[in-house]
């Protein structure tokens, strides 16, 4: 069935529920297992008339260091349940876009990630980074909640 399975987190509850299933899932049809966190582009945040935005070098410290929390959780996860992991951290590219093209990179033949099942004005406003992936990907997606 599925031999190279990636799994999509960026720590929240609901993508830590999705690493569960896609490690579990892995187990049992003795998949490889690629585990990804993107961390977008730098942005600036606007604060009344001042601008406030991180050097280039403190924001990619940042970003690190939270993946690297991320990742090692993802790793112990995987050893618990028995399985070989794989962790990648891409920086500075949207979500869907650093997910699509880690799975594309290792051949991947299928991506587990959680949805927060937003809906209406929340979905349109906050955007969502699983129906993206649903939408642009050239294999299955497994959406967990």
């Amino acid at each position: 069935m599925y031999s190279n399975i990636l799994i999509a987190t960026d720590g929240s509850e609901i993508a830590r529920k999705a690493m569960h299933d896609g490690l579990a899932l892995a187990h049992c049809l003795g998949a490889r297992v690629s585990v990804v966190t993107v961390t977008g582009p730098r942005s600036e945040a606007a604060l009344g008339e001042t601008v406030f935005a991180p050097s280039v070098e403190d924001f990619d410290k940042i970003c690190a260091k939270e993946a690297a929390r991320i990742l090692t959780e993802v790793d112990e996860a995987a050893t618990a349940a028995g399985v070989q992991c794989k962790v990648v951290h891409v920086g500075h590219r949207f979500p869907a876009d650093g997910i699509l093209e880690t799975a594309e990179q290792l051949g991947c033949d299928l991506i587990v990630m959680g949805s927060h099942g937003r809906r209406g004005l929340a979905k349109f406003l906050l955007g969502s980074q699983a129906t993206e992936v649903l939408t642009r990907s050239k294999g299955p997606v497994l959406i967990c909640r």
